[in-house]
């Protein structure tokens, strides 16, 4: 639910969305914030009491637009529906929320602009999320950003299910590196490993290079998560490593 629905257009008919939505696998409807206003004007938005900079996005299109979309009662059920507000102050949004999210039968996501929402619409939502400790000029940004991480974990969506779940924030460790043709390039060779043959060899090389990435990039999740003691010792020997270049 936005004030800018035309912001849709190009992410909603692209890639990955489009294929998952002519496959009927998903439906998503993108409503005019400006349709559920009461007034000849169709204002969404107003003055903030009290003063202050810039407008405040009004309850009432929200309120009558949620109970227009998804009544009460499938609300009620805990898989029905789950009604979202991207708000800076929302909860940050990580590969465990999209997952949970992708269970729900019917997602409701309102889009803030401006200098926000009235605070009552928060009484009828059932979470914040935030994409980042960052500002966007409103909430469509990040509401792209849930659409697209939420359908592309769906059945049947991606090509190769299997590298959903291979991929970094999916799996324990950031994601190994990736090369493709050629083999060289400015002098800069595809690791020789690649090109073996030897799927054990490869797969403990990937492992390593996994583990390697998550230690130089992502440090604070290793922290969080319970490693093998094969795991531990890949990670003493790539801390090693990483000392002596």
């Amino acid at each position: 639910m936005t004030m800018f629905p035309e912001m849709f257009v190009g992410p909603l008919t692209e890639s990955i969305i489009k294929r998952a939505i002519e496959k009927r696998i998903v439906e998503i409807h993108v409503h005019d914030l400006k349709t559920y206003t009461s007034d000849k004007h169709k204002k969404c938005d107003d003055y903030p009491y009290g003063g202050g900079e810039g407008m405040v996005l009004k309850v009432e299109p929200f309120w009558r637009g949620v109970n227009e979309i998804v009544p009460k009662g499938k609300r009620k059920k805990k898989s029905e529906a789950r009604v979202i507000l991207t708000s800076a102050r929302g909860k940050l949004f990580t590969q465990e929320d999209v997952m949970r999210l992708s269970k729900y039968k019917h997602l409701v996501i309102l889009c803030g602009h401006y200098e926000g929402v009235d605070e009552r619409v928060c009484r009828f939502v059932d979470e914040e999320i935030s994409i980042g400790d960052y500002v966007t000029s409103g909430g469509e940004l990040p509401a792209m950003v849930i659409i697209d991480t939420v359908v592309r974990v769906l059945p049947n969506v991606v090509g190769n299910p299997r590298s959903v779940y291979n991929e970094s924030f999916t799996s324990k460790f950031l994601d190994y590196p990736q090369y493709t043709r050629p083999r060289v390039f400015k002098a800069w060779r595809v690791p020789e490993i690649l090109l073996s043959g030897d799927h054990k060899k490869i797969s403990y090389w990937r492992l390593k290079e996994a583990i390697r990435a998550t230690y130089k990039y992502r440090p604070e999740r290793l922290k969080n998560i319970n490693l093998t003691e094969d795991e531990k010792k890949i990670l003493s020997e790539v801390i090693e490593e990483e000392k002596r270049n």
